[in-house]
C-alpha cells in the first residue's frame, strides 16, 4: 500500500494560545485607536446622524420609524439608532460604537476567508484581519466619521466566506442583509451573477436576497410605515447627487463637463453596464471553457477555484464604482477590504494593490473632509489614477489566474469525503 499520510494536507503549526493572545492584543489596539477618535464630530454626524437620532428620541424611540422619511437610509440602520436611544450612552459615542463593532465583524470574516484559502498558514489569516482592522479608511470611517459602511461590507465579506464554504443560501442571505443596509452592496452583484451563471450558486438561492430584505422591513411595517416609500428608498437616493463624482477616485475625475451633466451621467451608466456585462460574459466563458476534461467534482464548479472567487469579488468591488458616475469617496470601502484579502492569497502578485487602493481611497477622504488643510496638496485625478493602476493590476492578475492558474476546482469537504469513501485503495 502507498503511504497515504504523505497525501494528507499539512496542518498549521501555530500555537492556539499564542494566536488567541495575538488576536486579543490586535482587537484591544484597534479599539484603542478608535476610542481616541470618539470625541471628533464629523460634518455628516452634525448634518445627518445627530438630527436623525434626536428625531427618533423626540418621537418616542421605535415608534418614530412609523414614518422613516426623516432619513434617506433604509430602516435596518434606523433600527440600530432607535435601539441606541434606549441606552445610557451619548449619541456620538453610541453611533460610532455601532460601526466599530462591525469593524470587528469585518476583520473576523476576513480572517475566516484567508483561513479557508490558506489552511496551513493560520498566521496569514491573523495578518489579514489585522491589516483590515488598521486600514486608514476602516479606522477613519467608524472612529472619526461615524459612518456605517463597515456594516454592509461585513455582510458582503461574510457572503463571500459562505460561497467558499459552499453555502449558497447563507451567501445570498448575507447579500440580502448587505443590501438592506446600503444600496452600495450592488457593487458585488456582478460577482454574484458570475457564480449563478456557472452554477456555483443555484438560481433559486437568489430568492434569499429579496426575502431577507423584506423580512427586515417587517418591523417598520408593523409600526405603521407606508410600504411605498419604505420599498423605494434606494430609488429616491439615486437622483440626490447630480455631480459626476463626489470626491470619488473614479474615471470621472478625468472628465470635465460644464453645465448640465445629466446626459453624461446617463451615458456613463450605459457604458458602465456594457463594460461590466462584457467582463461578466468573459468570466463565465472562461470558467465554462475550463470544464473540458475536468473530472466530476460533486457540487464544485470545474475551473472555479477559491482564488478565482476572491479575485472576481475584488475586481467587482473596484470596477463598478470606478466606472459609475455620482460615486462618493466611501464607495470604495469594499475594495479597500477585498484588495487586502486578495493580496494575502496572492502576495507575490498583489502585495502592492492594497497600497494603491488605500492611497486613492484614503486620499479622497483627506481631500473631502478629514483634513481640509491638506486639500491644496491633494489631487483627485491623481487618486483616480492610483485606483486605475490598482484596477489594472487586479484585472491582469485575474486574467493570468484564469489562463494559467491551478485548474483544481473548489470542492466541498463532503464531496471529497464521499468520493474517497468509494474509491478503491491503491496497491
Amino acid at each position: 500500500m502507498l503511504d497515504t499520510a504523505a497525501e494528507e494536507p499539512r496542518r498549521s503549526t501555530a500555537d492556539p494560545m499564542v494566536m488567541t493572545l495575538a488576536a486579543y492584543t490586535m482587537v484591544v489596539m484597534a479599539v484603542s485607536v478608535r476610542i481616541l477618535l470618539l470625541p471628533s464630530e464629523s460634518g455628516d454626524y452634525v448634518t445627518f446622524l445627530a438630527p436623525w437620532y434626536w428625531h427618533i428620541v423626540s418621537h418616542g424611540g421605535f415608534p418614530a420609524l412609523a414614518d422613516p422619511g426623516f432619513s434617506d437610509y433604509n430602516v435596518p440602520y434606523l433600527y440600530l439608532l432607535a435601539a441606541l436611544t434606549y441606552l445610557p450612552v451619548p449619541p456620538l459615542v453610541g453611533i460610532k460604537w455601532i460601526s466599530i463593532l462591525f469593524d470587528l465583524a469585518l476583520a473576523y470574516y476576513s480572517f475566516r476567508i484567508v483561513a479557508v484559502l490558506r489552511p496551513t498558514q493560520r498566521w496569514a489569516a491573523v495578518g489579514a484581519a489585522a491589516a483590515v482592522l488598521f486600514l486608514p479608511t476602516v479606522v477613519t470611517n467608524s472612529g472619526w466619521w461615524g459612518q456605517c459602511d463597515a456594516i454592509y461590507v461585513a455582510f458582503l465579506v461574510g457572503a463571500i466566506y459562505h460561497v467558499l464554504r459552499h453555502r449558497p443560501w447563507w451567501a445570498c442571505a448575507f447579500f440580502g442583509l448587505a443590501l438592506a443596509f446600503k444600496f452600495q452592496a450592488v457593487f458585488l452583484f456582478p460577482f454574484l451573477l458570475v457564480l449563478v451563471l456557472v452554477g456555483r450558486v443555484p438560481w433559486r438561492c437568489l430568492l434569499a436576497i429579496p426575502a431577507t430584505y423584506l423580512v427586515l422591513d417587517v418591523p417598520a411595517l408593523l409600526l405603521g410605515a407606508d410600504p411605498g416609500p419604505l420599498l423605494t428608498v434606494y430609488s429616491r437616493q439615486t437622483g440626490t447627487y447630480p455631480a459626476l463624482s463626489i470626491n470619488a477616485p473614479s474615471v470621472y475625475e478625468f472628465v470635465s463637463v460644464p453645465g448640465d451633466t445629466s446626459g453624461v451621467r446617463s451615458a456613463g451608466i450605459v457604458i458602465a453596464g456594457v463594460l461590466v456585462s462584457l467582463l461578466i460574459g468573459l468570466s463565465v466563458w472562461a470558467l465554462r471553457r475550463g470544464r473540458r476534461g475536468v473530472p466530476h467534482s460533486g457540487s464544485g464548479v470545474p475551473g472555479l477555484t477559491d482564488t478565482r472567487i476572491v479575485l472576481l469579488a475584488a475586481c467587482s468591488s473596484v470596477v463598478v464604482p470606478f466606472l459609475l458616475p455620482s460615486m462618493h469617496e466611501r464607495y470604495f470601502y469594499a475594495a479597500d477590504v477585498l484588495s487586502v484579502v486578495a493580496a494575502f492569497q496572492l502576495p507575490r502578485q498583489l502585495w502592492y494593490v492594497p497600497l494603491l487602493v488605500q492611497l486613492a481611497s484614503f486620499g479622497s477622504y483627506l481631500y473631502c473632509c478629514v483634513s481640509p488643510a491638506m486639500t491644496p496638496y491633494l489631487s483627485m485625478p491623481a487618486h483616480a489614477a492610483l485606483m486605475l493602476l490598482a484596477l489594472i493590476a487586479l484585472l491582469r492578475t485575474t486574467i493570468h489566474e484564469f489562463r494559467h492558474g491551478n485548474q483544481t476546482p473548489s470542492v466541498p469537504p463532503q464531496a471529497v469525503a464521499d468520493r474517497n469513501s468509494v474509491e478503491p485503495a491503491s496497491a
